[in-house]
């Protein structure tokens, strides 16, 4: 019994923070509707009830840290499928091993120039928007 209790996964203090502060579960409870149905929302609706719609405050700040977060997993993907560790990364572009780990952990803002020179050591191309 006790190393079935280990094996169970206990939510990372991150997602326990998160929904505390938002109040709330960010997942949906399925709804049965008259016809024996089960309701499905759409992402879209899920993100504009528990977030915000589009163009307030709190979604803005919830799309640029998506964002952060997938350059940080395209960065360490295409690191890994080059076989580079974090700190042979790093000396190649003139950085610490932490600084890799933070990238790709979306941990700090970084300069823009630092992204640009790792993309151009693991020799990817990446497309800058501005809207």
């Amino acid at each position: 019994m006790a190393s079935l209790k280990k094996q169970i996964k206990h939510p990372s203090t991150r997602s326990k923070k998160l929904k505390e502060s938002e109040g709330h579960s960010l997942l949906l409870k399925k709804e049965k509707v008259k016809s024996g149905q089960t309701k499905i929302y759409s992402l879209e609706y899920v993100k504009n009830k528990f977030i915000g719609k589009r163009g307030t405050a709190k979604r803005e700040v919830y799309e640029s840290e998506l964002r952060l977060d997938l350059l940080g997993e395209s960065i360490r993907q295409a690191r890994i499928k080059q076989n580079l560790t974090q700190e042979q990364l790093g000396y190649l572009i003139g950085v610490q091993k932490a600084q890799i780990s933070k990238i790709e952990n979306n941990f700090t803002d970084s300069r823009i120039s630092t992204i640009l020179k790792v993309f151009e050591a693991l020799q990817k191309k990446i497309l800058l928007r501005i809207e």
